[in-house]
């Protein structure tokens, strides 16, 4: 069974997108691409429900979020009841969101990562799986309030 990702990206965040799904396209990936198109500008919190809608409906596994910083696409996404989304600038950040928090969203920064660092960071977090154990009561906690 191969992983389903769900990529999506506003505006800002579209070139590092195009290049995400090359890697995605390159590495065998099944992959859905959501949100803008070129030249569109568009709102990053509907871009991540459209994306976590995906997960939450099980058609994805995991989802890849961009936007200018990250942060405003990563705030979006955790609203929304069992996202856990990561916005990660190296690749201990992206490992360690997989396995000590189940992180389910990668968020990334079009304006702030470069390509190379971005696809590194994507490979550390698709290539890590949640390890359990004491991190699942962790993460169980993490469900709002």
């Amino acid at each position: 069974m191969s992983i389903k990702i769900a990529l999506g990206s506003d505006h800002a965040g579209f070139e590092l997108r195009g290049e995400v799904a090359a890697y995605l396209e390159k590495g065998g990936f099944e992959y859905t691409i959501l949100g803008c198109r070129e030249g569109e500008s568009c709102d990053y919190p509907l871009v991540a429900r459209e994306v976590c809608a995906l997960i939450t409906e099980k058609k994805a596994d995991l989802g890849i979020l961009i936007c200018g910083t990250g942060i405003g696409i990563s705030i979006a996404a955790n609203k929304i009841k069992g996202i856990r989304a990561a916005l990660c600038t190296d690749t201990f950040m992206a490992k360690h969101s997989r396995l000590h928090n189940n992180a389910n969203v990668l968020c990334l920064g079009g304006r702030v990562s470069g390509s190379g660092v971005a696809l590194e960071i994507t490979e550390a977090f698709l290539t890590n799986e949640f390890k359990g154990g004491r991190h699942q009561r962790r993460v169980e906690l993490l469900e709002p309030c």
